[in-house]
């Protein structure tokens, strides 16, 4: 019965999860998200703290339990056109995958006058997913016996569960550490990290993969409104997936790809009033050092080496305005610089999870001194299309690096949106 109901809540927090900064979810919870995800140097609650700077947890000086579930939409559209004898043959493929749960559970420990807090959280904080079915009228989408890759579908997420311990080095500084527990799923098809045969790429199972990594923060307050915070997040080290392939032909076939979370570095500022709080986050995270993006190509065999992506960099702000009793109301934005460059568009189709600007609005209700409600509505936009040509292994020698097809192009944009509500609890006596 214990084992069933673990299994149950595992799958619960790791059903799906849908990124917005390449694969990174900018936020965590309905406060954090409704700030744009921007709480390295304002912790408005237990979750933005617990996902941005561990160090920040000190200045929660109760015992909270805070759940909250999001149901987020995708709308990403696939576009392609490729030369044949006759011309041009263009078309576009709208993605059919639907609403998808997004959880997030956190507790602190805190007791007033103790220099340590302690958290706990398990948060989705990456993923992407496609369901871009088989079409005739898109290039791309025939069937791989027409030249095409037929049905494209993925789905990749992160679970992230988090110990955290913060120490007040004084009243004004603390700092923080979390070692970080990781478990991913990737399934892919067709699947182009395995080689292709006659029949074309295989698709897969869905391979699991541990990981294991850390974050480190600092937070200082000065006492009469301004705050600052730093954090960073090491690079999340993962075991290998071990695909099972088939083929379209029923032959089987197995393969392993390395895939790592990048590591992550946050500055933040904070600045608060009696009615306001301001908050403003600058992120740079680091996937050209990242297994499974720093590389990118044809291997030898014609399977796909990695995604290729560069770094970015994120920019959050979110304003929270409390004058109102019992009900404050929040703001916030989230800028993403894109890590996907055209010549390497074509490889990354199974990871179109690319948002340049997100919009948030949100408010709390605070029903007493136990219970508290929040809630937030997410919009976010690719703000134009990925780009790039068709690649073909067999054309490298003619046209390097990746074998580009001349007069072809494909690409890809989306938009999301996200309804999400959170509840918290303090224990006090």
């Amino acid at each position: 019965m214990k084992t069933n109901l673990f299994k149950f809540l595992f799958l619960f927090f790791t059903t799906s999860v849908f990124s917005q900064a390449g694969h990174i979810m900018q936020g965590v919870g309905a406060v954090n998200m409704s700030m744009g995800g921007a709480s390295t140097a304002q912790p408005l609650d237990i979750s933005g703290a617990l996902q941005w700077n561990p160090a920040a947890l000190s200045t929660f000086n109760d015992k909270i339990l805070k759940f909250d579930i999001g149901l987020f939409y995708s709308s990403p559209e696939l576009y392609s056109t490729a030369p044949t004898p006759s011309g041009l043959f263009s078309g576009n493929t709208k993605d059919d995958r639907g609403v998808s749960p997004m959880p997030a559970l956190a507790m602190v420990w805190g007791k007033e006058g103790s220099k340590s807090t302690f958290g706990a959280s398990a948060f989705g904080i990456s993923g992407f997913g496609v369901t871009f079915p088989e079409s005739m009228t898109n290039p791309i989408n025939m069937p791989q016996s027409n030249g095409g890759f037929g049905r494209i579908e993925s789905d990749y997420i992160l679970m992230q569960i988090g110990l955290t311990w913060a120490y007040e080095l004084t009243d004004n500084i603390s700092i923080g550490i979390e070692p970080t527990f990781n478990y991913a799923t990737l399934q892919l098809a067709p699947n182009p990290t395995a080689n292709p045969s006659m029949a074309g790429y295989p698709s897969t199972d869905k391979a699991t993969a541990l990981g294991l990594g850390a974050q480190f923060g600092l937070f200082y307050d000065s006492g009469f409104g301004l705050k600052l915070g730093a954090s960073y997040k090491t690079t999340q080290k993962f075991s290998e997936f071990e695909f099972d392939n088939t083929y379209l032909d029923n032959a089987t076939s197995k393969n392993k790809f390395q895939m790592d979370y990048p590591a992550i570095f946050s500055l933040g500022f904070g600045y608060s009033t009696d009615a306001l709080d301001l908050a403003l986050d600058f992120r740079r995270v680091d996937y050209e050092n990242t297994d499974g993006f720093s590389k990118t190509g044809w291997t030898q065999t014609a399977s796909v080496s990695g995604f290729g992506w560069k770094n970015i960099s994120i920019l959050s702000a979110g304003l929270q305005y409390k004058a109102i009793n019992k009900l404050p109301l929040r703001i916030g934005y989230t800028y993403s610089s894109n890590p996907i460059s055209s010549d390497v568009a074509f490889f990354n189709i199974p990871a179109t999870a690319i948002i340049k600007n997100a919009y948030q609005a949100g408010f709390s209700y605070e029903a007493n001194d136990h219970w508290k409600m929040d809630a937030v509505y997410h919009y976010g936009a690719s703000d134009g299309k990925t780009s790039g040509k068709l690649l073909n292994p067999m054309f490298v020698a003619s046209n390097p690096p990746y074998g580009a097809i001349s007069g072809s192009n494909v690409s890809y944009d989306m938009t999301t949106s996200m309804v999400m509500l959170g509840i918290s609890y303090t224990f006090k006596k």
